[in-house]
């Protein structure tokens, strides 16, 4: 069975940052896509940023790349995000996502494995 077990999310002031890290187990995500996504209150859910072809390739939203990065563990089959100069649109539920192929787009319908979610607070 497929679990994702995100951590990380807090409240930190603008500019502040924080790691969100999500922790797979039952799953080789090494070899498949990984993603994470929000969910802004009053908003739809939007993707943020991916990590594919064994970690060999990322995309992100245009409004966080620069600021945000993703990356892999393969030791600790764990796929973080980095969040730097975070701003009070940043906010949101974040919610880690895996797929069952190398290469996945930027929807939620090609993520079929998800976590419970971490809650991020932005201050200005």
């Amino acid at each position: 069975q497929v679990q994702l077990l995100e951590s990380g999310g807090g409240s930190v002031q603008a500019g502040g940052s924080l790691r969100l890290s999500c922790a797979a187990s039952g799953y080789d995500y090494s070899r498949n896509c990984m993603a994470w996504f929000r969910h802004p209150p009053g908003k739809e859910r939007e993707a943020v940023a991916g990590i594919y072809s064994a970690g060999s390739k990322t995309w992100y939203h245009n409004s966080v790349r620069g600021r945000f990065t993703i990356s892999q563990d393969d030791s600790k089959n764990t796929v973080y995000l980095q969040m730097n100069s975070l701003k009070p649109e940043d906010a949101a539920m974040y919610y880690c996502a895996a797929g069952t192929r190398m290469i996945c787009a930027a929807v939620a319908s090609e993520y079929p494995y998800w976590g419970q979610g971490t809650q991020v607070t932005v201050s200005s």
